[in-house]
């Protein structure tokens, strides 16, 4: 086989190899070629990052190459060991398509054409596995190993070569040293997608500039271990993620995991280090929720009964509270304890708590209804809602703790589920629950003060989700507030006829029974000023 350089030179002349020094095929077939007459080694200086801190061969120097401007010199780029970087122009063998190959059958029989190998570079060599001259190189496991030093005639003819520069392990060390503190700050700050993103995008930034300088310079820089080590550091980073925050993961369903609705729960898995047990002040909303009747019905079943009632009850209750994204506090005897808004931020948990409240209200008459043939008595439900500044977290002490809610305001929620069989409402909500939740009708109670409270508070009751009401009722609250407006300036004949137009609409309605009592009070006691009509409690 013969394989035929571009026949860009002048043909091979047999001139001598001088100075004592003996070159590969390629190189010598280059030096003769081009009838250079000058070889001579180029020592590099000491370099930093040689090992013993001694020149080092870097280049072969040629001198008086033909064909070119007189005193132009050809430098080769070798390593110490006097190795030179091949810089292949394709896949190899006959087929590949870089160089011709004829069969050296075809030569010696006469059958190529006169003048085809006229003015070219003919290596002779053999290309058939079982001759053993095959190689492995960067472009094919199965290369011919003429065809290399075809590459290296190519590439001396061309002047195109490829060097590793002397500062190569100190650029392979800066390339670690950024690429690795970028992956150090950055995948431990991001999320799982963003990290692969990140990985991937150092990656290819490392391939892009190693090839820049390889195509643009002939540069020949180390990527290996700068891309080794990004991978290590993406395989790290994701695996003491997957075990830290697993880990953490299950601290937190352990943690929240008996207070929490399960939804919420996973919720804060996607985040874990946003929440703990630490106690903080936020506006959060508050129920009480109270059975009433539970006294008479206790009286007529057996623990066990009473047991398996209560279970079914809180339930109902319970799902209602995790549906609406609440947290349940704790149980008080025939008492449900629950909050909105934390462990997780919700912006409309004062609607939550009152639609959990509404449904909570229609679900125990619900029971009542299934009851009925029984012969249990009925039940009913007394809920007190308030929305403000509280403490959360973990409260208690060394032998027993829980995530649990404290203030000022949780304790008037608690005093306000108390008013709400003085006013024969299941519901009583603070007027800050009130303003937080406008999609909603209310009426208005009255303005007390509980125990334990010196400022007045003005309590409501939800009628409906506005739009939904019929329009009598939104009547009758515009009529309840001229009652109220009378009332409180002390207009007790207006007051009075107002309110008696209303107890002909619903006589049976205590709310306003229980005015009427307090106008029949009044009318007898000489008015009062500064009087802001508010109701005294003196008891929970």
């Amino acid at each position: 086989m013969a394989c035929c350089a571009p026949p860009r030179c002048s043909p091979i002349t047999t001139a001598p190899l001088r100075h004592g020094y003996y070159g590969s095929l390629g190189l010598a077939v280059y030096r003769l070629a081009t009838q250079a007459e000058l070889l001579v080694p180029v020592l590099a200086p000491k370099s930093l990052f040689s090992p013993s801190g001694a020149p080092e061969l870097e280049g072969l120097l040629f001198g008086g190459v033909s064909g070119v401007a007189d005193g132009q010199r050809l430098r080769v780029p070798v390593d110490s060991r006097a190795g030179m970087l091949v810089p292949y122009l394709g896949p190899g063998g006959a087929r590949g398509g870089t160089f011709r190959y004829f069969s050296a059958a075809d030569v010696l029989d006469g059958k190529l054409a006169p003048g085809t190998l006229r003015g070219a570079i003919v290596l002779i060599g053999t290309s058939a596995h079982g001759l053993q001259d095959v190689r492995t190189t960067p472009v094919s496991a199965n290369y011919p190993g003429v065809e290399v030093h075809a590459n290296v005639v190519a590439s001396l003819l061309d002047r195109r070569f490829l060097a590793v520069p002397q500062d190569a392990p100190g650029y392979d060390f800066v390339q670690l040293l950024v690429a690795g503190l970028l992956l150090a700050f950055g995948l431990s700050m991001m999320s799982a997608p963003r990290a692969l993103l990140l990985a991937l995008g150092t990656a290819a930034a490392l391939i892009g500039l190693n090839t820049w300088l390889y195509l643009g310079a002939g540069l020949v820089y180390p990527l290996a271990g700068a891309l080794v080590m990004t991978a290590l550091a993406f395989v790290l980073n994701m695996s003491w993620g997957y075990f830290v925050e697993a880990r953490t993961r299950r601290g937190l369903v352990r943690l929240f995991g008996n207070y929490v609705p399960p939804q919420l729960v996973k919720e804060m898995q996607a985040d874990p280090r946003r929440y703990s047990m630490q106690a903080q002040s936020k506006v959060l909303t508050v129920m009480f929720c109270d059975m009433r009747g539970f006294t008479e019905l206790s009286e007529r079943m057996t623990p066990a009964e009473l047991q398996g009632f209560l279970h079914t009850v809180f339930t109902r209750l319970t799902a209602i509270i995790s549906a609406h994204r609440g947290t349940v506090d704790k149980y008080m005897g025939d008492c449900v304890m629950a909050f909105w808004g934390a462990p997780v931020d919700m912006p409309d948990h004062a609607t939550l708590a009152v639609r959990a409240a509404i449904e909570m209200s229609e679900a125990v008459r619900e029971l009542n209804r299934a009851n009925r043939g029984s012969g249990r008595p009925p039940i009913g439900v007394g809920i007190g809602l308030n929305t403000g500044v509280m403490s959360v977290g973990d409260m208690g002490s060394d032998l027993r703790r829980s995530y649990t809610v404290v203030g000022d305001a949780v304790n008037l929620a608690s005093r306000l589920e108390g008013l709400s069989a003085h006013y024969d409402v299941d519901i009583v909500a603070s007027s800050e629950t009130q303003q937080s939740v406008p999609a909603f009708i209310w009426q208005e109670l009255d303005r007390v003060r509980v125990k334990g409270r010196v400022q007045t508070v003005t309590i409501f009751t939800p009628i409906g989700v506005l739009g939904a009401v019929a329009d009598g009722q939104q009547d009758e609250q515009v009529a309840w507030l001229q009652v109220l407006a009378a009332y409180r300036a002390q207009d007790w004949d207006a007051c009075e006829a107002a309110l008696e137009a209303l107890r002909r609409r619903d006589a049976k309605k205590v709310l306003y029974r229980l005015y009427a009592q307090r106008l029949a009070s009044l009318k007898l006691m000489p008015k009062t000023p500064n009087w802001d009509g508010a109701t005294r409690f003196d008891t929970k």
